[in-house]
């Protein structure tokens, strides 16, 4: 097998490539990274020399990247045959790339600025940061909810790269800050991402770590109530 998938069970960034990899049914080993052993996090950053998971590592190529997005278009490249999360049409890509781009900056970026400061000691937290970040993700949902389609994926009627990182970011947002019955089109849309196989698939092989997820107790709440908690 030639390809390494290095990546954390509960990260969302890493949730994105492995709903890609399940979309072009790539065969792959997973390696899970503990960057919080030196010695692992050492050997890591001859893959991803930022320290950022996920990573893939291809044996056959020698070729690592470390970036999302570019991860998936070497799927595209590396691994033809299978219906292209990029659509040929450079109109159509450019469409997949805007809407990857906010779904990765936009509210994956936001979701993390919240969990990090989560993850700090209780006297270097910032509340004004955390509001901020939730007030920004609200307005991110309305551009959202403009942009989304009654139908489809999020670019036409194929599944594409902006599906792939709307689904975990979504996700956590939602579990974050609700997206709420006031924006039909964008929760029909995280509905149908929810019963496509491959982003059921991930989810289901994060429940066993969800327990480790620094949640507040009405996220767990929520959890929970999905079967989650």
């Amino acid at each position: 097998m030639s390809l390494q998938f290095h990546h954390h069970p509960l990260s969302s960034y890493c949730w994105k490539v492995a709903i890609a990899l399940d979309e072009r049914d790539v065969a792959f080993e997973p390696v899970a990274v503990n960057l919080g052993d030196p010695t692992e996090r050492g050997s890591y950053l001859a893959i991803s020399p930022f320290g950022k998971i996920p990573a893939l590592r291809d044996t056959t190529t020698g070729q690592c990247v470390y970036e999302t997005s570019v991860m998936i278009e070497y799927l595209d490249q590396r691994f033809p045959g299978a219906t292209p999360l990029i659509p040929a049409d450079p109109a159509a890509a450019l469409q997949v790339r805007l809407r990857d781009r906010l779904f990765d900056q936009y509210v994956h970026g936001l979701v993390q600025r919240v969990v990090s400061d989560r993850l700090r000691p209780p006297d270097k937290r910032d509340a004004f940061t955390v509001d901020q970040a939730h007030a920004d993700l609200r307005r991110t949902y309305e551009v959202l909810e403009g942009l989304t389609a009654p139908a489809g994926w999020a670019v036409g009627e194929a599944f594409s790269m902006a599906d792939c990182a709307a689904a975990p970011a979504l996700f956590y947002a939602d579990l974050m800050e609700p997206i709420g019955a006031g924006r039909p089109r964008l929760a029909a849309y995280y509905a149908r991402l929810r019963e496509r196989p491959s982003v059921r698939r991930v989810i289901e092989g994060a429940k066993p770590f969800f327990q480790y997820y620094p949640a507040t107790p009405e996220e767990r709440a929520r959890l929970a109530a999905q079967g989650l908690g």
